[in-house]
This record gives structure tokens, sequence and C-alpha cells, in this order.
């Protein structure tokens, strides 16, 4: 029987734990986690209402931020707070349940960043 590929790819070993399908090294010194850390943005921060798969209800979402994942938890947290309502981060966006939209903004301009109303 011949072997795909032709090279020979180590799958799993116990001296050196889990290996990584991308780049092929040990999770600890795994080179995929530093590219996907890296955000690449326009510059604008984009606060949208998004109502789709929610049957009904909408949701802010704030999208372009140029943070990481941790940055990004603390951020939401902060905006959670001062919205005074729930939320979470996924996929590099940050969503706040129901319309914030205008206090959003308005938040994110005092932050610093450049803010632009996105959707209807």
């Amino acid at each position: 029987m011949k072997k795909r590929g032709g090279g020979t790819r180590l799958v799993y070993s116990t001296d050196q734990g889990r290996i990584c399908p991308e780049c092929g090294k040990p999770k600890q010194e795994c080179i995929c986690r530093a590219k996907d850390k890296q955000v690449k943005t326009d510059g604008i921060v984009r606060v949208s209402l998004d109502k789709k798969g929610r049957k009904g209800k909408g949701v802010s979402v704030i999208s372009g931020l140029p943070l990481d994942e941790g940055k990004l938890r603390v951020l939401a947290k902060q905006l959670k707070q001062r919205c005074g309502g729930g939320g979470t981060v996924k996929d590099g966006t940050i969503e706040i349940q129901g319309d914030h939209r205008e206090l959003l903004v308005t938040e994110l301009t005092k932050q610093g960043y450049k803010v632009k109303l996105a959707g209807g």
C-alpha cells in the first residue's frame, strides 16, 4: 500500500503532545496562532443593528475593532455595563443586546475610534 503525499507527518506523539494540523509543530510552538491574532481592519469601526436569526430581536453589532480577543472581551464588558444589557464577543465582533447604536457610537468616539453607523 502506497503512502499518500509522499511525506511523513507526525500526527500525535506522547513526548510532544498535540500537533497543530496546519504547521505541523507542537501546539506550544505553533506559529498559526500568531497569524490569527493579527487583526486586519481599515481603521473604521462599524456599528450596525442585526436581527437575522434572532426571532425579530435586534442586537447592536460592533465590527472592525483592531483588538485581539482578550481586549475585545474587556471592551465588550465596559460597553455592556454602559448600555445596561447583555452581549457577547463572536468572531472578532461585539454583540450588545438591543438597539444601542447611538450610545455605542458616542462611547467608541470618546475612546478615540473612528466610528460609522452601518446598515439601515
